[in-house]
């Protein structure tokens, strides 16, 4: 049986996440994970994250506070164990009602089958303009 390409294993985190299980998609990251998404402070979906027990935290934080609506995933640019993704999603924050509407690049690293790395790079005002308002 031939492995599955560090594409591949990026690529099964979506569904998962799509169903709400983040226990499962807590499961593909390594025991230490490099995490990174700029964001406004206050901002109450992102917490410090160095582990798969935090990307499980951060996943449920997510699902507590925004519903996705729209995941459009334009590019996959795999080189080596690292693996880029872009494109764009629309998400509601429950809070206020209103949305996030923002292009993205996901840069993602897999070592022995588990991803390590995860850098989330959106339009933070965006983000911003959606949970404070203008």
């Amino acid at each position: 049986m031939t492995a599955e390409s560090p594409a591949q294993t990026v690529q099964r985190l979506f569904p998962l996440l799509a169903e709400g299980k983040s226990a499962e998609a807590a499961a593909l990251f390594a025991d230490s994970v490099s995490f990174s998404i700029p964001h406004p402070p206050g901002i109450p979906w992102v917490p410090e994250v160095d582990s798969a027990e935090g990307m499980r935290t951060f996943f449920e934080l997510l699902q507590d506070h925004v519903q996705a609506k729209e995941f459009d995933l334009r590019q996959v640019i795999a080189e080596g164990d690292d693996v880029v993704l872009l494109g764009r999603m629309v998400s509601e924050v429950k809070k206020t009602g209103r949305d996030i509407d923002t292009v993205f690049a996901l840069h993602t690293t897999v070592r022995d089958g588990r991803i390590t790395r995860y850098h989330l790079y959106e339009d933070t005002h965006a983000v911003a303009r959606a949970y404070f308002g203008d």
